[in-house]
Parts: C-alpha cells; sequence; structure tokens
C-alpha cells in the first residue's frame, strides 16, 4: 500500500536522465571551444600571401628564430691582439677584440676563415691614424667598419657570415 505508482517514477528517470545529457553536451562544447580558442592563440601568424602557398613567410620563420635565440647564451670568439702601426708612421696601435655572434655553427665558420679575417682586419687598422681613432666617434666607425670587413663573403658564390657585434676590450694608441 505504500506502493507508488509506476506514472509518478518515470518523469523523475527522464527529467534525470535528460539533465545529465545536457550537462555533458554544455561541457562537450564547452571543451570544444576551449580547444579551438588554444589552437588559435597558440598558432603562429601566418602573412596572406603565404597563406595562400601553405608556406610560412621568411619573416615569419626569422621572427620564430629570433625568439628562439633570446634565451641562448651569447657567443663570443676571442680575437688575437692586433699590434699595427697607424698612419702617418710613428705611432702605433695595440688593441683587442672580441666578436659575438648567433650560434656556435657561425664561430665555428668564422674560426676557418680567422686568416683572412684577421687580414682584412690588420689593412683595415693600419689605414687608421692616430686623431681619428682617439675620438669616439672614430671606434665606433671602426666597430661598423670591421663588421663590414668581416661580413663579406670569403669567396666566390660563398654566403656571407653575420657578427652580431664588435667587442673593444682593449686599445691602446702610442
Amino acid at each position: 500500500m505504500s506502493e507508488k505508482p509506476k506514472a509518478e517514477t518515470e518523469p523523475t528517470e527522464k527529467k534525470s536522465k535528460s539533465s545529465l545529457i545536457i550537462i555533458i553536451l554544455l561541457t562537450l562544447i564547452l571543451l570544444g571551444g576551449a580547444g579551438a580558442a588554444y589552437f588559435f592563440l597558440t598558432k603562429p601568424a601566418v602573412p596572406a600571401a603565404a597563406a595562400h602557398t601553405g608556406e610560412a613567410a621568411p619573416e615569419a620563420e626569422a621572427e620564430a628564430e629570433e625568439k628562439h635565440e633570446e634565451g641562448a647564451p651569447p657567443v663570443f670568439i676571442d680575437m688575437e691582439p692586433y699590434t699595427v702601426n697607424l698612419q702617418p708612421e710613428g705611432q702605433f696601435l695595440q688593441a683587442s677584440f672580441n666578436l659575438q655572434v648567433k650560434d656556435e655553427k657561425v664561430a665555428e665558420e668564422i674560426k676557418l676563415y680567422m686568416p683572412q679575417i684577421r687580414s682584412r682586419l690588420l689593412l683595415l687598422l693600419s689605414a687608421k691614424t692616430a686623431e681619428e681613432l682617439s675620438k669616439q666617434e672614430g671606434k665606433t666607425a671602426l666597430i661598423t667598419e670591421m663588421e663590414e670587413a668581416i661580413e663579406k663573403p670569403f669567396s666566390k658564390g660563398a654566403k656571407p657570415v653575420k657578427i652580431d657585434n664588435v667587442f673593444i676590450t682593449s686599445f691602446v694608441i702610442q
């Protein structure tokens, strides 16, 4: 006599099953939306010209390389000290420099061509006067000229190397 008729329990069961299905569907929709948002927010931007070909643009590749390099420690190459006669004869320069490059691969390439680099830099330094090198502007211009001399290709058809910076570590004019 305390039995409930089946008609009363069926709507409750149908209501709980439909609520469970709705909750599962909403959860799947939210997870799908979160996944799509993650995909679009973390995907690197591809310029419109590259999007049509399906290839990444060189700028995008260079930017990705730069981001990878930001965390990498700097790579320095110690150059042997230079002693050269300055123009006009009578004074000389004793100087030491360090080169900063992108990575060990570039450092190894530069070391292979060190005799050519030293020759280029000796010719460059020996063409300078004490007056132009004694000023800050002269030293700054010298660094730029050194970078250009080093970055010239070492043979016909060879790819130039890239120097990030030249640092003067010792500089004495006598």
